[in-house]
């Protein structure tokens, strides 16, 4: 099997955190959309260790949190990319794109579902 070039073990493992490092601080800084979910994700992650009622519980909000962070990182992936080949119009590229819209809609979808009811529950009674 074909190796890649470049560094390997614990050096690899280095430059790819801080290639991570490298694509969160451009998510923060061209992406409206991340900043406004990361923002949110920094509030409702300690909420829910105060609404989740068990670790599975408050694992799960954390994780819809996560997820919806997820998505939108992949989302400005896809954007990034498709915006690199050229700014006219392909039905291809308005695909891709509104395709990785819908993976953020499923996710923050997702996140609602998870999150009402547990607000609703814990400030119901």
């Amino acid at each position: 099997m074909m190796t890649k070039p470049g560094k390997t073990g614990f050096a690899r493992l280095i430059a790819a955190t801080g290639y991570s490092f490298k694509g969160l601080r451009a998510a923060w800084k061209y992406e409206e959309a991340f900043r406004i979910e990361a923002t949110l994700s920094c509030l409702c992650i300690p909420l829910a260790f105060w609404v989740g009622h068990d670790l599975t519980h408050k694992l799960l909000l954390v994780i819809t949190c996560a997820l919806v962070i997820l998505a939108e990182l992949f989302n400005s992936a896809i954007e990034a990319a498709v915006d690199r080949f050229g700014s006219e119009m392909h039905p291809l590229s308005g695909q891709a794109k509104d395709i990785g819209s819908a993976g953020v809609f499923v996710t923050l979808i997702l996140f609602a579902i998870v999150w009402v009811p547990s607000l609703w529950q814990h400030f119901s009674g």
